[in-house]
């Protein structure tokens, strides 16, 4: 398949230094005699996968942090973060990620962090990455007190006496993720995690990710394993300051902007955000009664893409929401008015609750969708069989009918990352309680493998380098053995990285 729609489905493809040199039947081999053979036996070759949204540079850094992905008690959690501190008792803080309270049901509050007894600030990330709850000691190092304002942004949890609860949400959580973090940095340390991450998801057929929210520490990992040659795949790199949902600071925006790089590391677009993840700006209409809006809008949105695309950046924008939405588009349409440009490229990352309405716009504008499939798995549970009327909950069918560019990927940490899963997800639209949300809205799986290759290598300004099986492009191939039925997916047997390969058999 070579996702080429000129070429379409062929036989045989030739790969030379590195790139694919011819693509045709199978009497193209009688043009190079004593060519090494690699039958393909009935199985199925692709391009590498695109992961256009992935957080490789904090899913690499788990392996250092508590995982409480399965905690589902008070007890359990206790085991899990003493035995943090007692593996890490240099660090500052002590960190557990994957906290889930949907799927666990454990609620938790600064109390039952401080009765750990743990003397170090203690800090439980959420599995969105956007919120966390801290210990008494973590909101002291953070200042965070009974008369602390909310952070534009943001929300400071409180109790009934007004005092903080320790739940810190959305930019609330920013300050105490980049303070936490810092007490792990070591630059060495992070280079075999990032290579060693990078390297898990080769097994799954990812030759290259848009890393989404790139802050300057992870850059300069980045930076310092392709001087050595040491990338085990490729990256685009979406810039971002150090606190993960802040605003860009002027020093990276003066730093390389998008394009520069080669095949291997290049800089992408810039990452804003509209609304929340686990606090959209939502607005909905039920039985005709439209509601009050909800969750948080993140202000300086219009400046600082005003100020990204000043600089030579393409811009991202974080938007879940339909209230959020909007807020992107008028944000990016403005700054696409005041810095006219032949080829500029706005990004919407998620889209998740839009109406036809948006949909339209974003096409109009020529605006990408960076979608997540495999979102329907764990969205869906939470708003199956909810009348809405006038929005559409993850309306992937709908995007592609109003004329919309999409590319796929998986948001991982924050959910699965399997190309081959999350588009069984997107074509199948079942969620993770066993319904299906919105059956109409599914796209067939070859569609979601297309827009994990030449969709997403278009919203990384990749398609004349990877993304499709062309003559000239990195031979970057994944091979496929199974049928590609989402309802029983193929698996990776193979992944090549520019004509080697790198894992399978």
């Amino acid at each position: 398949m070579t996702m080429d729609p000129f070429l379409g489905d062929q036989e045989a493809l030739v790969v030379e230094h590195g790139r694919v040199l011819a693509v045709g039947d199978r009497d193209l081999l009688q043009a190079y005699p004593g060519i090494a053979v690699e039958p393909l036996a009935g199985r199925t070759l692709v391009p590498g996968f695109i992961d256009a949204h992935n957080h490789l540079s904090i899913a690499a850094l788990h392996p250092l942090w508590a995982d409480l992905s399965a905690v589902r008690t008070v007890d359990e959690l206790a085991l899990a973060l003493r035995a943090q501190a007692a593996r890490e008792p240099d660090a500052r803080w002590i960190r557990g990620f994957g906290w889930n309270e949907a799927t666990t049901g454990l609620l938790l509050d600064r109390a039952q962090l401080d009765a750990l007894g743990l003397e170090r600030p203690v800090i439980v990330a959420h599995y969105t990455l956007h919120q966390c709850v801290v210990s008494s000691a973590g909101l002291a190092e953070l200042e965070i007190g009974r008369t602390t304002p909310d952070p534009p942004g943001g929300i400071i949890a409180r109790g009934l006496d007004g005092a903080p609860s320790g739940l810190l949400i959305e930019r609330a959580w920013s300050d105490a993720h980049a303070r936490s973090v810092a007490g792990y940095h070591d630059p060495d340390r992070w280079n075999d995690l990032f290579t060693a991450r990078a390297r898990q998801l080769l097994r799954d057929g990812i030759t290259c990710i848009h890393d989404a929210a790139c802050t300057p520490s992870a850059e300069r990992v980045y930076r310092s394993l392709h001087r050595r040659h040491a990338l085990p795949l490729s990256v685009v790199l979406m810039p971002h300051g150090e606190a993960l949902l802040g605003r860009p600071d002027d020093e990276r925006l003066d730093g390389p902007p998008t394009g520069e790089g080669d095949e291997w590391l290049r800089v992408g677009p810039v990452k804003l955000f509209a609304d929340g993840g686990v606090a959209p700006g939502m607005q909905v209409t039920i039985a005709g009664q439209r509601g009050e809006p909800l969750g948080i809008l993140f202000p300086g949105l219009a400046e600082d893409a005003r100020r990204a695309v000043a600089r030579g950046f393409d811009v991202a924008v974080h938007a879940i929401g339909n209230l959020g939405l909007a807020e992107a588009i008028a944000a990016l349409a403005e700054a696409a008015r005041s810095s006219p440009a032949t080829d500029r490229r706005f990004r919407i990352e998620h889209v998740c609750f839009a109406s036809p309405r948006q949909l339209a716009d974003l096409a109009a504008l020529d605006f990408i969708g960076v979608v997540q499939p495999g979102f329907v798995h764990h969205v869906g549970r939470a708003v199956e069989g909810v009348p809405f009327e006038e929005e559409i909950w993850l309306a992937f069918d709908a995007m592609l009918r109003a004329g919309m560019r999409l590319a796929a990927s998986s948001d991982d940490p924050c959910a699965f990352h399997q190309p081959l899963r999350t588009a069984a997800v997107g074509a199948t639209r079942r969620t993770a309680s066993g319904g299906v949300l919105g059956p109409e809205q599914a796209l067939g799986y070859e569609e979601w493998l297309r827009l994990y290759t030449a969709g997403a290598a278009y919203a990384g300004r990749q398609e004349y380098e990877r993304g499709t099986l062309t003559p000239g492009k990195r031979a970057d191939l994944v091979v496929l053995d199974g049928p590609l039925d989402p309802e029983h997916p193929p698996r990776v047997a193979e992944t090549w990285v520019a004509g080697e390969r790198v894992f399978g058999d």
